[in-house]
């Protein structure tokens, strides 16, 4: 079978467990010798580095080994390492949590060349392809999303709540992957500047959103953006209505009551808007701020956790009514899917990128670089066979992926597989027994030999294992986006993926679990 010869769909994803969206990064490089002093996002980006630049580059992760780019804050140490770097490479794509590339863009020298490798990857002969987020909430998933470009490097668009009617309080906050809440937005005090939040441009986010009494709620909202240099533009003001708990919404009104909406700010046309998806063909609709009501229903309804970190939002017991944030941790990304590597062509895209980059920076290290670099791709080239010829010894009904994250789109893609559903955190509840249900129904419907769980999110993918368990079915591990100590480079990462997959869903070996 060609490696190219099946394109993998998203067709379900399951809102249960709490796990949360994983990423790595990693070591350094050849030393005080070094000609070019590199900084990079991740550890992944760090190991192509260090393969092409060899002796003659000295790579630092801004991220640690075990850290998430979805969610780190950089340190002061990070900046310094970073001011003093000669070339620094991010992936793009948004992968990285918004802080670092601000850190980025505030201490890199303004000579330094600042590289997102996939955002020009089809020039380096890779590609790339849509993110596909398909939760499957029983109510209405709400983020926040800013549209329309921004002129300036780290530009960041921020988002403030002015005004609320209604009758209680409104929490909007976002659980971070060690379970804590953020607050964005809380009206219990009053509004003023800390009820507020940034984005970079094209970005979405995921928040919770907690109502707590039934009824009608207006919320008027305000954009501005704002530069790195402290210039700040408006960007347009909208009111966003509510209907909580079964309250009625007005006659004739668009209620949006399920699936996949953004409240969207608009830097360039200057408006607030409600973004939604069709759930069955995935068109997108976009509707002035006050032409459509969002619905919280009395399905909704949950109880303060009795966790302390909650109590902002009331005592522990006290019904809310909850918008759920769906995905742990701060999963700031775009349109486009930033987890290119898992197709190991693109990782060569990468690696050319990352050559033509060094040599911009060091002309005099150009046969290094190009000797290394060919080296490697040949290597690469020989993983990518191994890799496509590994997965079709899985039989094709068994080329279904069930896992802790959603990044392995360009994985199923490449090489034949179907991504048949990620395990997704529903914060601060447990996943319900309808939920649980439709997990077991999938397992058993796609007839699913064997799940797979990351090993940085293993710990928090009770839900995934428990029903594995129950199902008769292997639990085994997968890379995403981080090494552990036992994987420390991409070739090893790819290797243990496909061996992994066709042990499990091929059932060649015994350890399954």
């Amino acid at each position: 079978m060609s490696r190219r010869s099946a394109v993998g769909a998203l067709t379900v994803a399951l809102a249960t467990a709490l796990v949360a969206s994983g990423c790595g990064a990693g070591p350094v490089g050849a030393g005080k010798e070094a000609e070019l002093t590199v900084s990079t996002t991740t550890a992944i980006i760090a190991d192509l580095v260090r393969n092409v630049g060899g002796d003659r580059v000295d790579v630092t992760s801004v991220v640690p080994h075990h850290g998430d780019p979805h969610s780190y804050e950089p340190s002061p140490g990070d900046a310094a390492r970073v001011a003093r770097s000669d070339l620094v490479f991010s992936n793009g794509l948004l992968l990285e949590e918004p802080g670092i590339m601000k850190m980025i863009h505030t201490n890199a020298p303004k000579a330094t060349p600042k590289v997102p490798i996939s955002e020009k990857l089809e020039q380096y002969g890779g590609s790339v392809i849509k993110l596909k987020e398909d939760l499957g909430l029983d109510v209405l998933w709400l983020g926040w999303a800013v549209e329309g470009e921004v002129a300036g490097d780290g530009s960041q668009v921020r988002t403030t709540a002015t005004k609320l009617e209604g009758p209680g309080a409104l929490h909007v906050y976002l659980t971070d992957t060690l379970g804590t809440p953020q607050s964005y937005i809380d009206s219990t005090d009053g509004f003023d500047e800390k009820d507020s939040f940034t984005l970079p441009p094209e970005a979405h986010t995921h928040v919770n959103w907690v109502f707590s009494a039934p009824g009608t709620y207006r919320l008027t909202v305000e954009g501005q953006t704002e530069t790195l240099d402290g210039k700040k533009t408006p960007a347009g003001s909208g009111t966003l209505t509510f209907v909580v708990g079964g309250a009625t919404a007005p006659q004739g009104a668009t209620v949006l009551d399920g699936g996949h909406a953004d409240v969207a700010v608009n830097a360039q046309t200057r408006t607030v808007q409600v973004r939604s998806d069709d759930p069955a063909t995935g068109r997108r609709t976009h509707h002035p701020a006050g032409s459509v009501v969002l619905s919280v229903p009395d399905r909704a309804k949950e109880s303060v956790p009795k966790e302390e970190t909650y109590r902002f939002l009331g005592r522990p017991g006290a019904d809310i009514w909850v918008l759920p944030q769906a995905v742990i941790g701060k999963h700031v990304h775009g349109e486009m899917d930033p987890h290119a590597w898992e197709d190991v062509a693109n990782a060569e895209a990468y690696v050319r990128r990352i050559e033509a980059e060094l040599i911009k920076a060091d002309p005099k290290g150009r046969a290094a670089y190009e000797r290394n670099a060919a080296r490697y791709l040949k290597r690469l080239a020989a993983l990518d066979d191994e890799v496509a010829r590994k997965l079709a010894t899985v039989p094709r009904d068994k080329r279904k992926l069930i896992t802790t994250h959603d990044a392995f789109g360009y994985l199923a893609h490449a090489y034949g597989m179907e991504v048949a559903g990620f395990v997704v955190p529903v914060p601060s509840r447990e996943p319900s027994a309808a939920e649980i249900a439709a997990l077991r129904a999938t397992i058993r419907a796609k007839k699913v030999p064997a799940v797979f769980l990351e090993p940085n999110l293993a710990a928090r993918a009770d839900v995934l294992r428990r029903v594995a368990e129950d199902e008769g079915v292997g639990i085994c591990t997968i890379y995403g986006d981080s090494f552990d100590d036992k994987v420390h480079d991409y070739v090893a990462m790819m290797r243990h993926n496909a061996n992994e997959l066709a042990r499990c869903l091929g059932r060649e070996g015994s350890g399954a679990r």
